[in-house]
């Protein structure tokens, strides 16, 4: 377990929620009313290295399709180094860490989307990141189809972007289910609202979160 004095919060959800918008709202909340530093990352990426390997993870192959098992393999590798170099230290000078995506990701996407155990998965965040997980976790939550339209309205779609809707469906599943079994990380916020809608709830629960 982490004793750094920072505080660690993920914001999660399926294509086209909203996290980057949101996140400015965090960033907002914290700089203003908390007058604390902030350190916006992402994943996968957030270090050179970790940017790399999203490269990899993101780009569409015309030549092999990229098995499940080592997609789950690079976002861990990408993910031990951006905790390790970059989430680490910040928390360690006291900083606020806003990361859009977390391990919540892997057990969503790569567990409930492609179908690998849970089990494994956590087994593998055991073991690079020693049990270590965000202080507070806000998921985004809407309709799969709502921000799907969202998404292919933004840009051109990723390769994970790409999936059918039952894939999504599944990530959205098990982020519910994730939010149900850990109640005092998650907060969930209603994203299919309006942007100011949402970002009112965002900052009344930053009130009640974050001290």
């Amino acid at each position: 377990m982490r004793c750094q004095p920072g505080v660690w919060i993920s914001i999660e959800g399926v294509e086209g929620v909203g996290k980057t918008t949101h996140i400015s709202t965090l960033q907002s909340f914290i700089e203003k009313k908390l007058k604390a530093p902030v350190l916006i990352t992402r994943e996968p990426g957030g270090t050179w290295y970790a940017e790399k390997i999203r490269e990899l993870l993101l780009l569409k192959s015309d030549e092999e399709v990229l098995h499940p098992d080592t997609e789950l393999l690079l976002m861990f590798a990408s993910r031990a180094q951006h905790y390790h170099a970059k989430i680490l230290p910040a928390l360690a000078s006291g900083c606020y860490v806003i990361c859009s995506r977390f391990t919540d990701s892997s057990l969503a996407y790569q567990g409930g989307g492609r179908g690998i155990a849970l089990a494994r998965i956590q087994a593998l965040a055991d073991w690079t990141l020693k049990g270590a997980e965000p202080d507070l976790t806000f998921l985004l939550d809407m309709p799969v189809e709502q921000g799907l339209a969202r998404a292919k309205a933004r840009a051109e779609l990723d390769r994970i972007e790409q999936e059918n809707i039952d894939f999504f469906e599944r990530v959205r599943q098990v982020y519910l289910q994730l939010a149900s079994h850990h109640p005092k990380r998650f907060e969930i916020i209603d994203a299919s609202q309006s942007l100011g809608g949402v970002k009112e709830q965002i900052e009344r629960a930053c009130e009640r979160r974050l001290r």
